[in-house]
């Protein structure tokens, strides 16, 4: 029954993370900082708290007792994430919501599976298990193959880019993804599927804060919420340096007077995006306290984001007037990735 509810927790969460980025498509005239940030002030910073206090509501006192050491690298994780989190919206902006996923979230889906176990073999901890480890059993074994075959899977809808790209005009491409660019889109999602990884290692770096809040008497079921404050502030440093540069250099902080774009309306489509995007977090924290912070928590939560987003690719057309075999192609990267999750998941249960 742990194990169903870990995994209904981890689909809810997955789904919400496959559609976030649906509300900033109603979004009219503002640039892509000017609504990336406003959204991520939902996510980071004003919906994350919230949460924590509605579930764990002595989470200030928690974090104040917290070492210093544990919220720094706790905030460190967090601030690489950032970089994942800003370049995979960047990555979705030049890709498309299916291609853009599948390449950003199978490339963090590997990672975040097998670096936790290489960083236990340099600082053994008790209780975790070391790539030696994962070397040595078959469960580990068939966790490695899992990962091997997830990048076939990656390579594969890569390969589908390219002919989709090869077959369509620029402005056949501009009609379902308005800035599309391979070369562009996929460099930028291998840097994010590779730094969002870095969310995983955060939520062990912070560990502590979530036991802290169990012992204080709270519900284990939200007891990451406490943890994802301090992650989240490393997102939001990142992103909000990020985007007020470009907001300085394009000038775009004007959006937020421009009275010839319906502000109101694109403040709210993008304080929706942001509150979906945190709910992803809000899930996986409850899928975690049911299955644990191993692979299989993160392959689940990643796979259903892909399957989730390229639904929405679907409904976007996307992939319209491509040949079959191009088609043929991407779905087959995409049941290649999926299949690596179920062995992965296989692998941590053994």
């Amino acid at each position: 029954m742990q194990a169903l509810l870990g995994v209904i927790f981890h689909s809810l969460g997955g789904i919400a993370a496959g559609s976030f980025y649906m509300p900033f498509n109603k979004v009219k005239g503002w640039a892509w900082e000017s609504y990336w940030i406003v959204g991520g002030l939902f996510s980071w910073l004003i919906v994350p708290p919230l949460a924590a206090w509605l579930t764990v509501p002595g989470f200030g006192e928690i974090i104040a007792a917290a070492s210093r050491q544990i919220i720094f690298f706790t905030f460190i994780m967090g601030l690489l994430w950032g970089v994942g989190g800003l370049s995979y919206g960047l990555g979705i902006r030049y890709l498309g919501m299916s291609l853009g996923n599948s390449v950003v979230l199978g490339f963090c889906a590997a990672f975040g599976a097998i670096v936790p176990s290489i960083y236990y073999n340099i600082n053994p901890t008790e209780g975790k298990i070391s790539f030696t480890n994962m070397m040595a059993s078959s469960g580990g074994q068939l966790v490695l193959l899992g990962v091997l075959i997830c990048l076939i899977g990656i390579s594969i809808s890569g390969k589908a880019g390219m002919m989709k790209e090869s077959e369509l005009s620029t402005e056949q491409q501009k009609a379902s993804v308005e800035e599309f660019s391979l070369v562009k889109g996929l460099t930028i999602a291998i840097l994010s599927g590779i730094l969002s990884s870095f969310f995983n290692f955060g939520i062990e770096a912070g560990k502590p804060l979530a036991d802290a809040a169990v012992a204080a008497g709270y519900n284990p079921l939200y007891q990451n919420n406490v943890t994802f404050i301090v992650i989240l502030w490393g997102g939001l440093t990142t992103n909000f340096i990020w985007t007020l540069v470009l907001s300085l250099k394009n000038k775009s902080y004007r959006d937020f007077i421009n009275g010839s774009t319906p502000i109101a309306h694109n403040i709210l489509f993008s304080a929706l995006a942001g509150t979906t995007w945190f709910l992803q977090f809000f899930f996986y924290g409850m899928g975690e306290s049911k299955l644990g912070n191993g692979a299989s928590s993160w392959i689940l939560h990643m796979s259903t984001i892909i399957l989730t987003a390229n639904m929405w690719g679907i409904y976007r057309r996307e992939w319209k007037g491509v040949t079959p075999r191009t088609k043929l192609t991407i779905t087959i990267g995409i049941v290649i990735i999926i299949l690596s999750v179920f062995l992965v998941g296989i692998g941590n249960s053994m």
